[in-house]
């Protein structure tokens, strides 16, 4: 079951199941989620490795963060985004991510995953301009709507991800 803002406010308040939310979203959130923010862009570089019981991700270098205004994606360009906000998952809670109508009306895709029961920290994600032209973003805008989901009988993430990490240091045995 997809929970309602009323449930997800409430849940904000007494868990503190999104922090940093913008105070739009504590006032009038729209339909069954939270608009989440863009707080950091990083441009990867390197090589990586994906094996069976190791990996290693490409290098990182922050491009752009809240600090800075504005930032350019030019076609065919790839960077990790992070959100502004964190989120605190119970055992009982999973969150899925969709991109906001105008992330891929201005040729952005944005490619996301599940964030886990347990999980907590903030969320990282692939955006890609696969547009013909370039795309401006404010840092702090709105990119990413999230959404939240009753899980029984699930159990906790314990992946090397929790808290927010955005790559590997080196090569590591993965849990």
């Amino acid at each position: 079951m997809i929970l309602g803002p009323k449930k997800l406010l409430q849940l904000v308040k007494t868990k503190k199941l999104v922090e940093g939310l913008a105070k739009r979203e504590l006032t009038t959130p729209e339909g069954a989620g939270f608009d989440l923010r863009l707080g950091e862009l990083y441009k990867i570089s390197g090589k990586a490795f994906l094996g069976v019981t190791h990996r290693e991700t490409p290098k990182v270098e922050l491009v752009a963060n809240t600090n800075k205004k504005q930032f350019t994606i030019k076609p065919g360009e790839f960077y990790l985004a992070t959100t502004i906000e964190k989120v605190n998952l119970s055992l009982s809670l999973c969150a899925t991510f969709i991109p906001r109508t105008t992330t891929f009306r201005s040729g952005l895709f944005l490619r996301t995953g599940i964030a886990q029961p347990g999980y907590c920290g903030k969320l990282t994600f692939g955006l890609k301009n696969e547009g013909s032209i370039p795309v401006t973003l404010e840092m702090g805008c709105r990119f990413v709507f999230a959404q939240f989901h009753e899980v029984e009988g699930g159990t906790q993430y314990r992946g090397q991800w929790q808290g927010g990490r955005v790559t590997t240091k080196k090569r590591e045995k993965q849990i």
